[in-house]
């Protein structure tokens, strides 16, 4: 019997998603946590991976079992993991789709905030930069569905058998004050780093240390970038998770007053 899990956390204190001999992953602590409740050992596969630091507003995991469960797993589950981990569905699924390599499209925000915040500085990214140029950083962004090998925003492309992704939507929103912003993009997948190697490179444009021409040129692979700085990774989000058989909108919501660039 398969199940998935539809769940979101927080990761400020997690090392990613994925267990590691160091620091601590989600994906650990959920184990630990479905041992004590099954009375045995689990493994359970994730949709993808994310880096330390970096948050997930919906996320899935699938795990197997012998026979179903005859009490509120739910319940007990959310009940003996921490606060910033949380189950909000467990869906018996036909025969044995995969959590990770039966997404179809995986979708991503990630915040960022120009002034310093106490409230905002674990889950946006403080950029105390004003009158950034967000008409060229829209520009830029723009670009990105157009083009399809990633190579060149990926911190290990060597770790890839392929660099090759599908852009379907990629914006910028902004609220009502203008201090506070969130990038969107989705994509059949990611490479290592990408989305934040992305955001770092619109955000020179937006200060005006890359030009236009120069971003366009690493797309289509003329130029490489000198240095790949990505962005700092608690203003990012995976935030939709879709596969042919399941699409649900993700639990948590994000405020209404950011608006399009």
């Amino acid at each position: 019997m398969r199940y998935f899990f539809h769940i979101g956390y927080s990761g400020t204190h997690y090392n990613g998603w994925q267990r590691h001999p160091y620091g601590v992953g989600v994906q650990q602590v959920i184990e630990e946590c479905l041992k004590k409740i099954l009375k045995q050992p689990v493994a359970i596969v994730g949709c993808g991976r994310t880096d330390a630091g970096v948050h997930a507003s919906q996320f899935f995991f699938h795990l197997d079992v012998a026979q179903p469960w005859d009490f509120d797993m739910l319940f007990r589950l959310n009940k003996v993991l921490p606060p910033d981990i949380a189950v909000f569905d467990i869906i018996p699924v036909e025969g044995l789709p995969h959590a990770r390599f039966d997404a179809s499209q995986r979708s991503y925000d990630y915040f960022i905030h120009t002034y310093k915040d106490p409230f905002l500085h674990d889950v946006s990214a403080l950029y105390p930069v004003r009158n950034m140029n967000l008409e060229a950083m829209q520009a830029a962004t723009a670009l990105l569905p157009l083009y399809t090998d990633y190579r060149n925003f990926c911190i290990t492309p060597a770790d890839h058998d392929s660099t090759i992704c599908y852009v379907t939507e990629a914006r910028w929103l902004m609220d009502q004050q203008g201090d506070r912003l969130r990038f969107q993009i989705s994509a059949n997948r990611f490479l290592s780093r990408m989305i934040r190697i992305i955001v770092g490179q619109l955000l020179k444009i937006g200060t005006g240390a890359l030009s236009l021409q120069e971003f366009e040129s690493y797309l289509a692979l003329e130029t490489a970038p000198k240095h790949l700085t990505p962005a700092y990774p608690q203003g990012l989000y995976l935030s939709k998770v879709t596969y042919p058989f399941l699409d649900i909108p993700p639990r948590p919501g994000f405020s209404p007053a950011f608006q399009q660039v």
